[in-house]
């Protein structure tokens, strides 16, 4: 299989790898189906459902990174490219990520494998006779990768591939505090924030006030400008860490991987401006069915080729065809 990489000559650098296609690509036009799918909690998670409904079709979970959703560039690319080889997938949005904050103050963080475990059980008995695949991107593919350490040999899936993955969050969150990576690090606090304030102003409007209580008392909004400061002060509190370094260590994929016993792809970048080189993985940490593919290019969830008139998208490539080859 192909899996050759040519950065864009017209991208040079990390940064133009990585922004591009959030500020020039078009969005893929996809016909979907969208699924609530409820969760023992009371909370839910919105499936994005495209391609084939045939009870024997390969089936692709694809869940998104940090501040994104199904409408991610990077997940409509490949849910129209699965489809083009006659594959069905189901986007995952995070809790909160669907355009309607969610129910509970807890939300998502990169280490919510129990959600993921539950969308894997529901899409099973839904569909046993299919294959189930997963990919995850960035911080989906961080959560990916514990659930795939914790379920080892139990594991329902075929096959998965893991893209531009923290695997050390501790790490990630020092990286993402220098040089022009502070500036992602502004936008995802922007975007952190102010999905809390919105769900405080959803709790408030609709009188639930023991939720807006729970947030309310987990100090200020304001403030709040690194990884650390906003993991500290809320994803650490809110889902049962004591604080952000043990959310960090408890949640870090880098720990699960040899376990892993599902054949998997992982696909980094050693210029990935959100993760430090020192966080990718040593080779006798990665189980035997493990691969870690490693290109000096691409940035982060970028891998972009071709010219400026026809850019071509590696992972949208490199991806399908190395799931129907397992």
């Amino acid at each position: 299989m192909n899996s050759t990489f040519r950065p864009a000559w017209w991208l040079p650098g990390a940064h133009l790898q990585t922004v591009w296609s959030a500020v020039c690509r078009p969005p893929p036009l996809l016909e979907r189906r969208r699924e609530r799918l409820w969760l023992a909690d009371g909370d839910f998670l919105d499936l994005d459902w495209h391609g084939p409904a045939a009870p024997e079709t390969p089936l692709v979970v694809v869940l998104h990174g940090l501040s994104g959703s199904s409408s991610s560039l990077y997940v409509l690319g490949l849910q129209q490219r699965l489809a083009a080889q006659a594959w069905a997938s189901v986007a995952v949005n995070w809790r909160g990520c669907s355009g309607e904050p969610n129910r509970l103050p807890r939300s998502y963080h990169s280490g919510v494998s129990e959600d993921l475990a539950a969308v894997l059980a529901h899409l099973h008995s839904l569909r046993p006779l299919a294959p189930l695949y997963a990919v995850g991107y960035s911080l989906g593919g961080n959560v990916l990768l514990k659930h795939l350490g914790e379920s080892a040999a139990n594991c329902l899936l075929q096959g998965a591939v893991a893209v531009s993955v923290p695997f050390r969050l501790d790490q990630c969150a020092d990286r993402m505090a220098l040089g022009l990576s502070r500036v992602y690090q502004a936008h995802f606090m922007r975007a952190l924030v102010g999905s809390l304030h919105d769900k405080q102003q959803r709790f408030r409007h609709e009188g639930q006030h023991a939720h807006l209580a729970a947030l309310q008392g987990l100090g200020s909004l304001k403030g709040l400008q690194t990884f650390w400061q906003f993991d500290g002060r809320f994803t650490a509190p809110l889902h049962g860490y004591a604080d952000a370094q043990d959310y960090y260590r408890r949640a870090s994929s880098r720990y699960f991987l040899g376990a892993i016993r599902v054949p998997t792809l992982l696909i980094q970048a050693a210029d990935d401006p959100f993760v430090f080189s020192r966080s990718l993985p040593e080779p006798h940490e990665l189980a035997a069915g493990t691969q870690l593919e490693l290109h000096a290019h691409g940035g982060h969830v970028g891998f972009i080729e071709g010219s400026p008139r026809r850019p071509a998208y590696y992972l949208e490539r490199r991806i399908p065809e190395w799931l129907s080859r397992l």
